[in-house]
């Protein structure tokens, strides 16, 4: 992989036609150990949110040695980096084959359901393989409500009285039993987890089975960038959140339990982004190499906003408007699909013309994961770079991290 100082040095000496990911390993490292470092538990990171194998090797180099796996896949990327990672198979909807891959083959021995169905499944091949009950350990995900920018509740997780239900019929089995439940992603309100705990709390009481952990899932917000339209609430810091989380533990008294957190986008967005080139500026919109169905998927949704720095290209001598103006342009991806348009404008100077580029920040998460072939495009170029995103000058656009500080 080559390396460059900054963003713009990449583009200015690749001079790139296609989208260039900007991996930051050391900003990787030092956001997983500072979440280590405020967790009171084990930090499972959530393969989903970037599973690519430099994201995994660096991991382990910050001490992470716990996943959050979903798939056979995820089984085999973590594991083909770290034989030795403890895999949590946290996915509450399971094919029985898969069950018996993770199971067999990959050692794994604590897994999610959040219906009896599920609980059938596990054991059926637990008895095929003659694997001891007591050595696996089965979490019922119970549905929560919250603010989040997305909600996961609607899709998964057990109501209260089925969950306890579901306790007992594990621990009566002989499984090992926790409690777990994912708030959502992106939280918008720390209290989300405080109300959760509760939940957990009430299940825990009339189920009368023993715990042997609590996983508090995801949902810890990374830090984007804010549209000056949007009336969406800004996210709580880590330390706000950890803080609240610390307190209804002790509340409800679940501090003696082993805790396990799933944390996705507050690790790997800061991690990286994304150089694109601006194909066509048609008055104001600006038409680039990348787009919602490669790696802007967050964008088109409307949930995130993405910071952005202009990057001119020197060849353009002539310009025209003010390079002090910043102003909206309406975003158009690459593909043929009229809908490949982010929902939100990127701010820039108004003297950003065809052949220019633009620096898009934080895009760790998710955009990687959700990058598809559509129409061909497919951005798979990754260069290393030693800037952080959030360092040397500000991005100039007003969707941006400055913003959040006024």
């Amino acid at each position: 992989m080559d390396r460059y100082a900054t963003a713009r040095d990449a583009a200015l000496k690749m001079r790139p036609d296609v989208s260039v990911y900007c991996f930051r390993p050391h900003v990787l490292r030092e956001d997983a150990r500072r979440f280590k470092e405020l967790f009171p538990g084990k930090t499972a990171y959530a393969v989903k949110t970037n599973g690519e194998p430099m994201v995994i090797r660096a991991l382990v180099e910050a001490g992470i040695d716990t996943f959050d796996v979903a798939s056979p896949a995820e089984f085999a990327t973590v594991r083909d980096v770290s034989p030795d990672a403890e895999l949590l198979y946290m996915h509450p909807v399971k094919a029985q084959s898969d069950i018996r891959l993770a199971l067999e083959r990959f050692a794994i021995r604590t897994l999610v359901v959040d219906h009896e169905d599920e609980i059938a499944k596990i054991l059926r091949v637990a008895r095929a393989l003659d694997i001891d009950h007591t050595t696996i350990t089965v979490f019922v995900r119970i549905a929560t409500k919250g603010h989040a920018a997305y909600e996961l509740s609607k899709k998964f997780g057990a109501a209260p009285a089925h969950a306890v239900e579901l306790l007992q019929r594990l621990h009566n089995i002989g499984f090992g039993t926790g409690l777990c439940f994912h708030v959502g992603s992106q939280v918008e309100d720390p209290e989300t987890y405080e109300k959760a705990l509760a939940s957990a709390d009430w299940v825990r009481n009339r189920a009368g089975v023993p715990l042997a952990g609590l996983d508090v899932g995801g949902g810890f917000p990374a830090a984007y960038g804010h549209d000056p339209r949007s009336r969406a609430p800004q996210p709580p810091s880590l330390e706000e959140i950890m803080e609240r989380l610390r307190a209804g533990l002790d509340e409800w008294e679940f501090g003696d339990l082993p805790l396990v957190a799933e944390p996705g986008r507050v690790i790997v967005a800061r991690a990286f982004s994304l150089i694109v080139r601006v194909l066509l500026r048609k008055g104001k919109r600006l038409y680039i190499n990348d787009g919602i169905w490669a790696s802007l998927s967050d964008s088109w949704t409307g949930k995130i906003t993405l910071p952005a720095r202009f990057i001119p290209d020197p060849n353009i001598r002539r310009r025209n408007g003010d390079p002090e103006n910043i102003v909206p342009f309406k975003v158009c991806g690459a593909t043929c699909d009229s809908v490949d348009i982010l929902t939100r404008p990127f701010y820039l100077p108004e003297t950003v013309d065809t052949g220019d580029w633009i620096e898009i920040g934080h895009i760790g998460a998710y955009s990687m994961a959700l990058r598809t072939r559509f129409n061909g495009f497919y951005p798979d170029t990754f260069v290393e770079v030693a800037e952080p995103f959030d360092s040397g000058e500000a991005p100039e656009s007003f969707a941006s991290l400055e913003t959040m500080a006024d």
